[in-house]
């Protein structure tokens, strides 16, 4: 077991990022629908699950964009849909300039070493039949990066140790290992190309509390070290603020409010954005007692039947007639802060 300097506390202060740069992505009118069809021999679509719904964001260089919304809101698929594992339905996704929408399959192989994916489950995204060196090793040998197996051995152990782990454990197989330490594996995995921009797609959601923190720890360092942009996809508002620069909620397909971490912790617009986030624990039990929470009724609709009008209006404590019957344009409400909502 390699020793670990102990984890730093989760918080929302400054992380002391490298100066973000230019446009890296830009995501615009994205949709994912997925047709439900009827009939076993002759099928036949019926209707169309709107996973994601026209969503519009950007990310810079050197960026954390932080993707939050309750499970089932679209998250996981956006990141998919990025990175052109789901092709999209609609919408441009803009890679430095570039539309990855319009580009074959051997054109997104060559963009692939600068996109790469950690997955949420360090359990079921490893093959349990190949040691870590092979699972680290195995997109080297994909995009032909290493020269010989020497040299491909050497790069293994650098990416092990890099993520805090052992050189003679890429021998060991995943089962071998605690949840933290193949989470870690997976992260050498995608480092293993160099890429540019990586999805995290709830890295830490299914580890323990402590060993998350190590992990965020990790990314941050990994980030400042090797200058990666990241999209930062979570359900858990306090990692959230520690990692991101800028944060983005999602309802039901759609989004609900865009700005930096510092907006939306301190003047959320958004209703759904504000019951967010006073649903949030905080350590002082007496300030915890005093602040207001806004209870949400009814359950998330189905995005198989979204709601007429603002999807959020089923729930909204203070919906008007029109949240139910017009779209609430995407529009910036102050620089920088981006909200759909009638109210605000």
């Amino acid at each position: 077991m390699t020793t670990q300097a102990p984890p730093k506390p989760l918080h929302g202060g400054d992380s002391g990022k490298t100066k973000l740069g230019d446009t890296l992505l830009e995501v615009r009118k994205l949709k994912m629908y997925f047709p439900v069809t009827q009939g076993i021999v002759f099928q036949r679509k019926i209707a169309d699950v709107k996973a994601v719904d026209g969503i519009d964001f950007t990310i810079k260089k050197g960026e954390t964009l932080g993707l939050v919304g309750e499970s089932g809101c679209g998250k996981t698929t956006t990141g998919r849909a990025v990175l052109q594992l789901h092709r999209p339905s609609g919408g441009e996704v803009l890679f430095e300039g570039q539309d990855l929408t319009k580009l074959n399959t051997k054109q997104m192989r060559s963009l692939r070493r600068q996109m790469q994916i950690i997955f949420q489950d360090p359990y079921g995204s490893l093959n349990p039949r190949m040691t870590a060196g092979g699972i680290i090793g195995e997109p080297m040998v994909i995009h032909g990066l290493a020269a010989s197996k020497k040299e491909r051995l050497d790069r293994v152990a650098e990416l092990l140790t890099t993520v805090g782990l052992a050189p003679y454990m890429r021998d060991r197989y995943p089962h071998e290992f605690s949840g933290g330490q193949r989470q870690r594996i997976g992260i050498a995995r995608a480092l293993a190309v160099n890429p540019s921009f990586l999805v995290c797609d709830e890295p830490v959601s299914a580890l323990d509390v402590s060993i998350q923190a190590q992990v965020i720890n990790l990314l941050e360092k990994l980030q400042e070290e090797l200058h990666l942009t990241y999209l930062f996809i979570a359900h858990d508002l306090a990692v959230v603020r520690h990692i991101s620069d800028r944060i983005c909620v999602m309802y039901l397909g759609k989004t609900m409010e865009l700005a930096t971490r510092e907006e939306i912790y301190e003047n959320p617009l958004h209703p759904y954005t504000k019951a967010l986030l006073s649903a949030v624990p905080i350590p002082d039990p007496v300030a915890d007692s005093k602040r207001e929470r806004i209870i949400l009724t009814g359950d998330v609709p189905s995005p198989l039947r979204p709601p007429a009008g603002c999807v959020f209006h089923t729930r909204c404590p203070i919906a008007i007639d029109q949240c139910k019957q017009a779209i609430p344009e995407w529009r910036e409400a102050s620089p920088g802060h981006f909200v759909a909502c009638h109210r605000v």
